[in-house]
């Protein structure tokens, strides 16, 4: 399948991916486009949209993509759910929920500027998330 978002990712535009390419489809094809080319390029290259306004995949009220996606998929792992916690509190606005949170943004948007090219900027960052998934799984 192919999934689209915005480009210049930053957190839950990191997390998302990395949750589809190990938790729901590995061969995926992630596409990182201009804000307002998202729907448009969606629906040209028949690819799920993700993390945008008005999407099935998107915030819902208090919750990030993230948690979106683990309601959708039906995923229950004790660790992705923690996961889910962290990137929600950081991706809202609600750091302070979360004692990682902080942590997380730093790191994001310290990627985003070592790596402007969001294809190399996930990849480093999916590193983190699977020491992540190894931590909360003790």
């Amino acid at each position: 399948m192919k999934w689209i978002t915005r480009s210049h990712v930053h957190i839950d535009r990191v997390a998302c991916p990395w949750l589809i390419k190990r938790f729901i489809d590995k061969d995926a094809k992630l596409l990182f486009v201009d804000r307002d080319k998202v729907v448009e390029t969606a629906e040209k290259e028949n690819a799920i949209p993700f993390d945008i306004p008005g999407v099935e995949l998107g915030h819902h009220g208090d919750n990030c993509s993230f948690i979106a996606f683990l309601k959708k998929y039906n995923l229950q792992d004790p660790a992705l759910v923690k996961i889910g916690e962290l990137v929600n509190a950081a991706d809202t606005d609600r750091a302070d929920s979360h004692p990682f949170a902080v942590c997380l943004d730093a790191f994001s948007r310290g990627c985003s500027r070592l790596y402007p090219d969001d294809q190399e900027n996930i990849q480093h960052q999916f590193e983190l998330y699977d020491g992540l998934y190894s931590f909360y799984q003790i």
